[in-house]
Formats: structure tokens, C-alpha cells, sequence
């Protein structure tokens, strides 16, 4: 029995704990289909918080299993299936889905202009070398962009931004960083699409409506700018904040302080490494290199490869080396590493060093190939790989150098390096080449952090077609009466007809995985509205709290969607509490309209703990820890609290 104790996870651990819930509840309950529908949230949350698969394969299981309940309801007791067949994938033609595949879209077609670089320029001109400056320019900035795309992209697009700022002005990232990525959270609260929670918002709205009490009048769904002075509050509670009190809150490490003019020395003592310049070395025939792999003489010299010319040609970048390659008399190879490593190497293999490059003169100078640095960022599908899992060198063009993960940094040097499975905000430190960079800008399994090299103009031409669009598209927002999916479909498509974005680079725009999590989530919120599960726990709740003020109640649903936010996605918090946000306030005699939006705002509360995919991008950037996070992030949870509530029942 000991040894049996001993084997168990956390994860079983807590399934079991899940399990007894459920079948508690279920036990509780006023009616069978309300006990299975209890049965599925436990399950989905228990799948979310402690992501025993993908969220979003997590989501697409939980839709599935309520279609199977329609084949198998006279075994578990119901007349119909919990969601009637003909609507489960009604979510994906729904107006919350095509509204966040455009806004995706739109946000793409703005950053390919180049327009970020020029506010990036401006921030530098007018915003000095202090912090005080730099800061609010930077989180106002950031911000206003997020409320009118998704938050996690207008960090991505940022982060680079930040880090010229960072090199320029000699300001830590770690000082920098934090405020951008809260006041990206924040702008998504400016204006209804600005954060996907809102996006759904109205259509969750509209799906209630259908199961109000007989006789009350249906709510009325929001504006674009309706939650705009509930954002720009807390936008500017989140600057000021990071201005009066960034001083303690923020930590202060180091990642920022060189001029990048000297990259070697920059990597070199930020990450640890002894020595990133090349040298070039010739293997003659007496070499003890003769018949072995790239792969066989990086493990035992712990240098690393970064070309390769056995006669035919110089090879590099993608499909130029891979570790599987063979080492023959008179190859001549680029090799990276720490001096002492270095001269071991040479020692033991009697390799002939090269006093100045000659065969890859040109192919490794430095307007063709150099050191960069990558993020991995949380939607990334090399989380839970490796760099030789994927063939990181032969596949992308990345010689891995260095991985930093929190405060700790490994390197090539001490080894392991490539066997590291990769986490959300791993900083990559890798030799490339230009052109292999560029083409990552386009994979949204990387945030290339790096920004000043020779790589391929942006369309600075397109500028005024991209605001135009953006404009035509806010201007149908607000003054028609046009579904907001179609408006924005509109700007979208007039990005790609106009030149802005192809349609490659629009699909490669859209987070498939964020599109699959909504889609396939609806219908779980359909179920938890119509088989009056949502009425019956908003019951429960007021019984439990007791005779008290409205604004009680409302504060108790607000923190409730906080700490759902941050065990599992903001849309899911979102699905599962608007419909009981909605019963509670007719329970309770409370508008439910601001209950739900309630609801929305309070699932961008996620600041304490770094689940949020906008923390978890920029954990490694900035050098975080999770106590970073809780101690800024604490406050920051509080202020929110009390600015959002405090906003809401003013306007509202």
C-alpha cells in the first residue's frame, strides 16, 4: 500500500479529489440532466487547471462528450442529449468566433506595415532615458493598441519594442516588461474586442435571453465603447501604479544594460557564456574528427557547429547542418565555444585553426548571419519538445547557444542544452542566419525578440491602406447596425485585397487553437443555461451568502471569475460563469446585464501568478519569478478589484 501512495501525482491526487466532488454534487442536485452537466464542469475544470491535455483539445473533448450524450441518453437517464446534435458546432460559425479570427487578422495587417516600429521610434524620442517617462509612454501605448486586438499579440508585437528600448536607454527588461505586459491586459478591457471574454460577451447575452423568467425584458447587448471608461480606468490605475510604486515592486535584473553595438559581449555576460565568436578549423586526414557525426563530436567537445563546407559548397541555416552529418578529411567547419573548450577540442582532434575566416567569410558575416534571441511563446506547438526532438538546427536554421528559464540559464557549454524540453517563456539564445530569422517572424511557434538585423522590409507603402480599413471598419462599428463579426470581416478583407497581408499570412495571422477553445466551449455554456444548472447554483450561492447588498454579491462574482481566470482560460471562466452571473442577479434583484459584464472584466484580473499567456511570454525576457508576480501582481489584483467595481456600478 506504501508503494502505491508513492507512485501517485498531484494530478491523481487531485482527480480523485474532483471525482468525489462530482459525485457529491451530483447527489445534490434537483434533476438528472443538472447532475450530468455538473458532472462535465468538474471534468472541464479539472481538464484546465491542471492541463492534463491541451486546453483547447480539452475543449474540443468536452463538446464531443456533450454530442455523445445524445446517443447514449436512455443509459444515463435523460429523454434528449444535453445539447441538442443540430447546434454543438454552432460555435464556430458564431458571431464571437469570426469576430476574434478578424480582429486577428486586422492586428496582423497593422504590425506588417511597420506602423510599430514607428511607434517604437516615437516612444524613443519623445519618452528620454528615465524610467518615469519611458514606462507610461510604453503601457499607454501598448494598451491603447490591445483594445483593438487580442492582448497576447499586442504583447508579442511589442515585445521587441521593448527590447530596443531596453538596449537604448540602458533601462533592465526586467523593469520594463511587467508594466508593458499588465497594461496589455488591461486594453483589452477599453472596448468590446479587445479581449476575447468581451468579444463573447454578447453573445452569451443574446443565448440568456432565451431562458429569462416569462415577462422580463431581455437584456440589451453592449456597444464597442460602452466598457470604454471601465478600461481607461483601469489602464491608468495600472500605470500610475507602476510609476509611484514599479520602484518596490519591480525587480531589477540586469538583461538590459548593454549597448547591443557588442553582441558578443552582450550574450556573452548576460546568459553566462564564455565565448560566442566563430572560429574556423580544417580537419586533416589523421584527425580523430575522420568518421564521426556533427552530433558525436558536439557531445564529447561541447562545442557547436555552425557550418559546415566538405567540398561541395558551404552549409548552413535550415537543411544546411543537421547533427546526422558526417565528418570526412578536409572538411572545413565554423565552430562556436568557450576558450578552454575550444582549445581542448584542438588538442585532442589535431584540427588545423584558421587564424581569419576563409570559406565562411562571407557566408557568417555579420550582415548574413549573427546571434539572436527567441521567446517561446505560450501557444507555441514546441512546448513539451526539445531542440533535438525537432531538429532544431535542420529544421528552423537555429544553432541553440543558451535557454534561459526564470533567473537560471544553461548553456551549451555544460551540455543538455538540446535535450531541454521547451516551457512557455523560455528565452533562446541560437546562431542563425538572417534570412532563417526572418522567415520565423512568420511562425507563431517563436517571438523573435531580436529586431536589429538585415532582414526584409516590412510594407511601410501600405501604411495609409491599413488605416484606412482599420478606419472603414471602426466607423461601421459605431455607426451601423452591421453584426460585429461582419464589420470586421470587413476591414479584414480589405487588408488582404489590398495588398496589406496576403492570404497566407492572414491564416498564419488566426490562433487556430484560440479560435477551436471558444468554438467548442459554447456549447458547454448552452448546456449549463438550458438545462437550468446556472439557475440552480445562482440559488445556492445567494442562499449561502445570505440577506446582503447587491454590490456583495457582485464583489463575491467578481473574485469567483478571478480565481477561475487563473486555474483556467479567461473564455472558459467566461462560458461557465455568465449564464450563473445572470440568474444570481435576478435572484437577487440586480441588473444581470452588468452582471455578466461583470463577469467579462474580471476574467482579465490575472496578475498574481503567471498562467496568463501575456505573463507567461514575457517571464523569460524579463527574468521573472513567479514571486515577482505575486508580489506586483498582488496589489495589482486588489486594485482591480476595487477600480473595476467601483467603475461598473458608476456607470452602470
Amino acid at each position: 500500500m506504501g508503494s502505491l501512495f508513492k507512485h501517485l501525482t498531484v494530478r491523481d491526487i487531485a482527480a480523485a479529489g474532483f471525482a468525489v466532488v462530482a459525485i457529491w454534487l451530483a447527489g445534490m442536485v434537483p434533476s438528472v440532466e443538472i447532475a450530468w452537466v455538473m458532472g462535465i464542469l468538474v471534468l472541464t475544470i479539472f481538464l484546465f487547471a491542471f492541463e492534463v491535455v491541451g486546453v483547447d483539445v480539452a475543449a474540443v473533448s468536452i463538446m464531443v462528450l456533450l454530442g455523445l450524450t445524445s446517443l447514449f441518453a436512455p443509459i444515463m437517464g435523460l429523454e434528449t442529449g444535453l445539447v441538442p446534435v443540430a447546434q454543438l458546432f454552432d460555435g464556430f460559425a458564431s458571431n464571437a468566433v469570426i469576430s476574434i479570427i478578424a480582429v486577428m487578422i486586422i492586428g496582423a495587417g497593422l504590425d506588417k506595415t511597420g506602423i510599430m516600429s514607428q511607434v517604437a521610434a516615437f516612444i524613443m524620442r519623445i519618452g528620454g532615458n528615465t524610467e518615469a517617462r519611458i514606462i507610461p509612454l510604453i503601457s499607454s501605448t501598448v494598451g491603447g493598441i490591445s483594445s483593438f486586438m487580442q492582448n497576447v499579440g499586442a504583447a508579442a508585437l511589442f515585445l521587441p519594442v521593448v527590447s530596443r528600448i531596453s538596449a537604448r536607454t540602458r533601462l533592465p527588461m526586467s523593469r520594463l516588461l511587467m508594466p508593458m505586459g499588465f497594461c496589455a491586459i488591461l486594453g483589452g478591457t477599453i472596448t468590446m474586442v479587445g479581449s476575447s471574454p468581451l468579444i463573447l460577451l454578447n453573445d452569451l447575452i443574446l443565448t440568456s435571453n432565451k431562458a429569462l423568467p416569462e415577462g422580463m425584458a431581455p437584456m440589451s447587448t453592449f456597444a464597442l465603447f460602452d466598457v470604454t471608461p471601465i478600461g481607461l480606468a483601469l489602464l491608468a490605475t495600472g500605470i500610475i501604479y507602476f510609476v509611484l510604486a514599479g520602484r518596490f515592486v519591480l525587480p531589477s535584473r540586469e538583461s538590459g544594460k548593454l549597448e547591443p553595438t557588442d553582441p558578443t559581449q552582450y550574450y556573452g555576460e548576460t546568459y553566462g557564456c564564455s565565448d560566442f565568436n566563430i572560429r574556423e578549423v580544417r580537419v586533416p586526414e589523421d584527425s580523430a574528427l575522420v568518421g564521426t557525426s556533427v552530433d558525436d563530436m558536439e557531445r564529447r567537445w561541447r562545442v557547436r557547429v555552425a557550418a559546415v563546407d566538405k567540398g561541395d559548397g558551404v552549409r548552413l541555416g535550415a537543411s544546411g547542418v543537421d547533427r546526422s552529418l558526417g565528418i570526412e578529411s578536409g572538411t572545413f567547419l565554423a565552430l562556436l565555444g568557450a576558450q578552454d573548450l575550444f582549445d581542448t577540442f584542438v588538442a585532442e582532434t589535431g584540427v588545423e585553426v584558421k587564424p581569419t575566416a576563409e570559406v565562411f567569410a562571407e557566408a557568417l558575416s555579420a550582415n548574413k548571419a549573427g546571434i539572436a534571441e527567441i521567446v517561446i511563446p505560450p501557444s507555441s506547438g514546441l512546448i513539451g519538445k526539445s531542440a533535438r526532438d525537432v531538429w532544431m538546427r535542420k529544421v528552423y536554421g537555429l544553432s541553440v547557444l543558451a535557454i534561459r528559464r526564470g533567473d537560471e540559464t544553461f548553456t551549451f557549454e555544460h551540455g543538455g542544452v538540446r535535450d531541454m524540453p521547451f516551457k512557455p517563456g523560455d528565452t533562446l539564445v541560437v546562431h542563425t542566419t538572417w534570412v532563417d530569422l526572418a522567415r520565423l517572424e512568420k511562425d507563431r511557434d517563436f517571438v523573435v525578440v531580436t529586431t536589429e538585423y538585415p532582414h526584409e522590409e516590412l510594407r511601410p507603402h501600405k501604411v495609409p491602406m491599413a488605416l484606412l480599413f482599420f478606419a472603414i471598419t471602426l466607423s461601421m462599428v459605431l455607426f451601423t447596425d452591421l453584426m460585429l463579426s461582419v464589420a470586421l470581416l470587413t476591414g479584414a478583407l480589405g487588408m488582404i485585397l489590398s495588398g496589406v497581408l496576403s492570404i497566407d499570412e492572414a491564416y498564419e495571422a488566426v490562433s487556430w487553437k484560440t479560435v477551436f477553445l471558444l468554438a467548442s466551449l459554447i456549447p458547454l455554456g448552452l448546456a449549463v443555461e438550458s438545462t437550468g444548472t446556472a439557475a440552480w447554483i445562482a440559488d445556492q450561492t445567494l442562499t449561502a451568502l445570505g440577506d446582503v447588498p447587491i454590490w456583495v454579491i457582485q464583489a463575491a462574482l467578481a473574485t469567483l471569475a478571478t480565481f477561475f481566470t487563473l486555474v483556467m482560460s479567461n473564455v472558459g471562466a467566461t462560458v461557465l460563469l455568465v449564464p450563473l452571473a445572470v440568474n444570481m442577479a435576478i435572484g437577487a434583484g440586480a441588473n444581470p446585464a452588468v452582471f455578466a459584464l461583470t463577469v467579462a472584466i474580471a476574467t482579465s484580473n490575472s496578475f498574481l501568478i503567471p498562467t496568463h499567456q501575456v505573463n507567461a511570454l514575457i517571464m523569460g525576457p524579463g527574468g521573472y519569478r513567479v514571486a515577482d508576480y505575486m508580489r506586483a501582481g498582488g496589489i495589482m489584483t486588489v486594485l482591480f478589484l476595487v477600480v473595476s467595481l467601483t467603475m461598473l456600478n458608476l456607470v452602470f
